[in-house]
């Protein structure tokens, strides 16, 4: 029997290796922890021929080495024993990879860039779902990519039924980066900035790992409106098709989809005749950039062949994105909102950006590479006070000094932010408190749900428990807990 060993114990490692245990395989996980929760999940593992290691690393030594190495997203593909195992001619995989393998003879829609892609996704999986197309999320929101090929090949006891239609992937680099021949019939790109060059090193080979999925995909769709892509143009992209919320004039390419007269527009291609799609205001969502989103997602819709009756329908009622601009409650005319996903400074420069000011704004966690200037101009704009927590608090406290900006508070933890904020937010009359932190949250959360998930529940307390306005993915009760930050 062939060997595989997979690393990492999350949601997408134990999909991978129960997939692989079902085509035959002997699988091995081992995970660098040993949580009272990983050892209950080693147990039930244990109970399907998957021999689970914990608190370990795999090594390759000895003659039983393995075949097949599967890595979970979270693990840095080159990290010495991944680099170890390519030279030794071990094939060596993302979970991502083995499920397009499994799943390749279906269309796929590949969703990646910097920020808005969660949104973007979910917005998607809405509109196929609302033209009676089964077409889970997955990736890195909704199922592990593993799930949903388990489910096609007959376990699906969660919300996936056998028949699969569409796949809607939301795919990081670190994802990206791990597979090798993944090729959707629809890519879409939504931004490009600076982000996780602690990982990938520069900027040019961040680029090209996202780069990577669109040049392997059908069909491309960008958003015209990011002041990188927008650059590369049709010189890098003469097929794709292009978005602009600023209207056709905007349009780099002579067919795409873009805003006008409050409707987006759909030209296919160059000689066609523009047509009004959906009424813009449909969508619930604030800011531009959720406009930008619409365009991805309605561009996607119609090259799939989607109706503009089921368009429209999806829109009108999609509700927003847990974790992205989500409105918690509102108390004495405060509202407190979750912005929790916004892991970069472009991130949270668009969620100040797009809540109403004065703002009271709580940042901080563990700090990326990147420019702060255009978020530390919002600050400027539109923040009453700024509530620093995590590690990268000292630096954003100098940071807003070299600025010229006094306001803030080293709070250290989301437990004292928020009767801080609720007090500051009173004193100054400001209108909102906005959690968004421009940081990742490994310095004290295990990701940014379960930072966003604190500061919901603590907002609730303070406030005695009002009636919160949750906004739930239809698909969140199994989503990605493995998967590392917005990438």
């Amino acid at each position: 029997m062939s060997k595989a060993h997979v690393i990492g114990l999350g949601k997408s490692g134990v999909a991978a290796a129960r997939l692989l245990t079902r085509e035959g395989w002997e699988v091995e996980l081992s995970d660098g922890n040993t949580s009272k929760t990983l050892l209950e999940q080693q147990q039930e593992l244990a109970a399907e021929q998957i021999t689970v290691k914990l608190g370990q690393s795999l090594e390759l030594n000895g003659a039983n080495l393995p075949q097949l190495i599967v890595v979970s997203p979270g693990v840095s593909w080159d990290i010495p024993v991944l680099v170890e195992a390519r030279q030794l001619g071990i094939e060596t995989i993302g979970e991502m990879e083995l499920a397009w393998r499994n799943l390749k003879s279906l269309p796929w829609v590949g969703i990646t860039g910097t920020n808005g892609k969660t949104t973007t996704t979910a917005l998607i999986a809405a509109i196929f779902q609302a033209a009676e197309l089964n077409a889970p999320a997955c990736g890195n929101i909704g199922y592990a990519a593993c799930e949903v090929a388990l489910s096609q090949r007959g376990r699906g006891e969660d919300a996936i039924q056998n028949h699969i239609d569409w796949v809607i992937a939301e795919v990081s680099s670190y994802q990206i980066e791990s597979s090798v021949s993944l090729a959707p019939r629809i890519g879409v790109w939504t931004t490009f900035t600076p982000d996780h060059l602690s990982r990938h090193k520069t900027l040019e080979n961040y680029y090209n790992i996202k780069a990577k999925l669109l040049r392997q995909s059908e069909l491309q769709v960008f958003n015209g409106d990011d002041a990188y892509l927008s650059q590369l143009g049709l010189s890098a992209w003469p097929d794709a098709y292009w978005t602009s919320v600023r209207g056709k004039d905007f349009l780099i390419s002579e067919k795409g989809f873009y805003i006008e007269d409050g409707w987006v527009v759909e030209k296919l291609t160059a000689t066609s005749a523009p047509e009004p799609i959906v009424k813009v205001s449909s969508l619930r969502m604030v800011g531009e950039h959720n406009q930008q989103n619409l365009l991805m997602a309605v561009a996607t819709a119609r090259l799939a062949g989607i109706n503009r009756d089921a368009i429209a329908r999806a829109i009108v009622e999609f509700p927003g994105v847990a974790h992205r601009l989500e409105h918690i409650c509102t108390w004495e005319g405060i509202d407190f909102i979750n912005d929790s996903k916004a892991t970069n400074y472009d991130a949270a420069e668009v969620g100040l950006a797009s809540v109403n000011s004065p703002a009271i704004l709580i940042a901080g966690g563990e700090a990326k590479a990147g420019d702060d200037s255009g978020w530390l101009a919002q600050i400027q704009t539109k923040a009453a006070a700024v509530l620093l927590i995590g590690s990268a608090a000292p630096a954003f406290a100098k940071r807003l000094q070299e600025v010229g900006y006094h306001t803030y508070h080293i709070v250290e933890t989301m437990e004292r932010a928020i009767p801080k904020s609720a007090e500051l937010a009173k004193q100054s009359q400001a209108r909102v408190v906005l959690l968004s932190p421009a940081c990742a949250s490994f310095d004290q959360y295990p990701n940014f749900e379960v930072r966003g998930d604190r500061f919901r529940h603590l907002c609730l307390a303070w406030t005695g428990g009002c009636k919160p306005s949750r906004v739930d993915l239809p698909f969140e009760n199994s989503i990605q807990e493995s998967i590392v930050q917005s990438r």
